[in-house]
Formats: structure tokens, sequence, C-alpha cells
């Protein structure tokens, strides 16, 4: 059956999986995970261990993974976090799907997870196909507002091939960046982790495995939400303590 979605917005069960009565034992599940992962724990095992432990569905422990850091980790992508105010005149290499979809799902309504490393994340899926939504278009412009307001030389939006429509998209991207003057370039490469981690540019990304190898990184989609959307379903998946 066709993909006919028009929105990135929420899946219908996310209100009810992270209602406020739901929420403590979620947040206990990021703090166990992490303390797993900390003592040098398998991902997988230490998952299931700990949504076992508190009864979690499918999609609540794909939150709990994504908001999860081992401590040393944690340390490590905060040394080489680049603050908003050190971006200008930088050019910046940005995980084009990983902060898309982020603000897409942010604009739509859909719930966004504030990891315990201090990122944006959502709960959003592509299955192998990229599809452009009605926010795909606004989501870019408010990334180009805040580029442009950030001072930034620059930007390379790296997007996997593999993905469906990833010609489509680096085709639109550069459509509006020659319509509006914006200084971007498109990559298609069969896996981007791999020069985002390797390039001396600031990298704009989400996703751990970047983060945990990359040489500086710009807690780019946060920044823009915080600035540009008001009104965003964020919950912080950190512990009150």
């Amino acid at each position: 059956m066709p993909d006919k979605r028009m929105h990135r917005g929420q899946h219908p069960a996310d209100f009810k999986l992270f209602a406020d009565d739901k929420l403590a034992d979620i947040r206990s599940a990021v703090a166990d995970f992490s303390l797993l992962l900390t003592k040098g724990y398998a991902e997988k095992s230490a998952l299931k261990l700990v949504g076992d432990k508190f009864s979690l569905t499918e999609r609540q422990r794909i939150a709990v993974m994504r908001s999860s850091c081992s401590d040393e980790h944690l340390r490590s992508r905060k040394q080489r976090e680049v603050e908003i105010d050190k971006l200008r005149s930088k050019a910046l290499a940005i995980d084009g799907y990983n902060i898309l979809i982020t603000l897409e799902a942010a604009i739509s309504g859909g719930l966004i997870f504030k990891g315990r490393d201090g990122c944006f994340r959502d709960l959003a899926s592509i299955h192998g196909t990229y599809r452009k939504v009605t926010e795909t278009i606004p989501a870019l412009q408010l990334i180009a507002e805040f580029l442009k307001e950030a001072d930034a030389v620059e930007c390379l939006w790296l997007l996997d091939s593999p993905v469906s429509n990833s010609g489509r998209l680096k085709g639109l991207i550069n459509q509006l960046s020659q319509e509006n003057s914006w200084p971007w370039q498109v990559e298609l490469l069969p896996s981007p982790d791999s020069k985002l981690i390797k390039t001396d540019v600031i990298v704009a990304s989400s996703d751990g495995i970047i983060l945990n190898g990359c040489k500086t990184w710009l807690n780019l989609a946060r920044a823009v939400i915080e600035s540009k959307l008001a009104g965003v379903n964020i919950i912080d998946m950190s512990m009150s303590d």
C-alpha cells in the first residue's frame, strides 16, 4: 500500500504511551539503561532487561534507547559539543535525515524527547523510503533562517543514497538553496556516518554513533526548535534529580 501520509506527526498511541503517569517509569528506565551501558553491558541485552523490568512497549523502549548513553559517552559528547555562538564563520556538515525528520516531527506536533546528552530526538522512522511531507519545506526554511542568524558560512547536507527518494530530496534542497542564495551543498553517500565521523568541520546530528566518534558537533535540532518553534511537545527523559 502506498505511503500517503502528509505529515510527520506523532503515532496515534504516543500521547498515551508517554502520558504523565508513565513518565516516572520511563525516566527510571533511562537511568537504569544508562547505568548498565556505563558498566559495559551490551545494548541489546541491557535494553531488554530494563524494558522487561518496567513492562515497556516497543516504542517506549526505542525512546529509552535513543535518550540514554553511558557516563563515558556523556562526558565525551559534552567535551566536543560546539556552542551556537561559536558557529560564526564556520562550516557545517549536516546529518540530513537525522536533522530534517526531527524538525518535521516537531512542526507537525509529534513528541520530541530530550535525551540525557541534551539532544532532541523523535520517534519517526522512514523505513528505507523518505516521503516529502507538509512540514519538509518549512523545516528547511527554519534551518536556513537559524544558520543565517548564526552566521555559518556554508553547509554540506549528507543524505543516505540507499534511502528511496534521496535524489528527490537532494533536488529540493538544491532548488531552495539556489532560489534563496543559501550556501548549501548536498551529497548522496551509501553511508554518511563515516564521513561525518571523519570530517574536520562541525557536525550537526543527534545520532549517538556519530556523536561518539566525530571531532566536534552542534546540537542543531534542539537549537532550531528552541529558537524558532513554540508549543513543541518536548519530554525530558532525564531524572529530575
